[in-house]
């Protein structure tokens, strides 16, 4: 079974249409916003900030894009971010990863409001989250949860297993498996006897960062593989777990591209949508 990320991404967007319209009614006519700050010039980071601002434009939601040169400092962004946070037509503020090396990350990313922290990447999130209290989840372990459950993949007493270990998407994915009844294993690039883990899993998630770094012959037959990664290999794209062979080898499997990517997307705008609802 090929899980298709991007139809899937398509209904919710079609279903948030009509919410959008409802909470603009409902303002007199104010349309509530998505803000993405791009810090410097990297190329892919800003193919996805236009990305989100057309599916933004998709569900009827005002894109607010800021852009900040390379050379910004942490204060600077911090501030950025404070005005976003006091501006009540924003609903929603996406810091873009990764920022340059001179910025603390994690202090700009906690400085984001709680009730606007739709892309699920603050500390206070990430605990609340974790503990399965009321909390934006980070986008696309959420985006993954939701191709999941759409596709009545068995979640309960399954053996999941994430290579990948970063702060907005293999501990939130690991936290929220294990939300879902999993039994979960953390892996990453240091593990020792990875292909004997992974062999033992009945969900693996590629959420490594290392193109195809995931074999096809470590992974036990009926399978189910979810690829978090994107790379450009020989002008095609690949994941963190090779192709080759895998819809033999694996019961049910995301593309690369058309699996995680318009779920992590659609799931940014759903909780945008969320956070407008709330406060309107």
């Amino acid at each position: 079974m090929i899980l298709d990320g991007k139809s899937l991404a398509a209904q919710i967007e079609q279903e948030l249409k009509g919410r959008v319209q409802a909470v603009v009614q409902k303002t007199g006519g104010k349309v509530p916003a998505l803000a993405t700050i791009l810090v410097g010039d990297d190329l892919s980071s800003a193919t996805y900030v236009k990305m989100k601002g057309n599916a933004c434009k998709r569900v009827g939601l005002e894109s607010l894009p800021v852009l900040l040169p390379a050379s910004t400092t942490t204060e600077e962004l911090l501030g950025k971010i404070k005005e976003l946070n006091e501006n009540p037509l924003v609903r929603g503020i996406l810091l873009q990863h990764p920022v340059p090396k001179q910025i603390d990350e994690r202090k700009c990313f906690d400085a984001i409001s709680l009730e606007k922290d739709v892309d699920g990447v603050t500390s206070l999130g990430f605990g609340l989250m974790s503990m399965g209290e009321k909390a934006y989840g980070s986008a696309t372990p959420k985006g993954i949860i939701s191709l999941l459950e759409h596709y009545k993949i068995p979640l309960e007493g399954k053996h999941a297993v994430v290579v990948g270990r970063s702060a907005i998407l293999g501990k939130p994915m690991a936290a929220m498996l294990l939300n879902k009844n999993c039994t979960v294993t953390i892996c990453h690039s240091k593990t020792q006897n990875l292909p004997h883990i992974i062999e033992q899993a009945d969900i693996i998630v590629g959420a490594v960062g290392i193109p195809e770094f995931i074999k096809t012959q470590w992974l036990k037959n009926g399978a189910v593989a979810i690829d978090a990664g994107y790379h450009n290999k020989d002008g095609g794209a690949v994941g963190d777990i090779q192709k080759e062979s895998l819809s033999d080898k694996c019961s049910a499997y995301t593309p690369v591209p058309g699996g995680v990517g318009p779920m992590t997307i659609a799931t940014l705008i759903q909780q945008t949508v969320e956070a407008s609802e709330m406060f309107f």
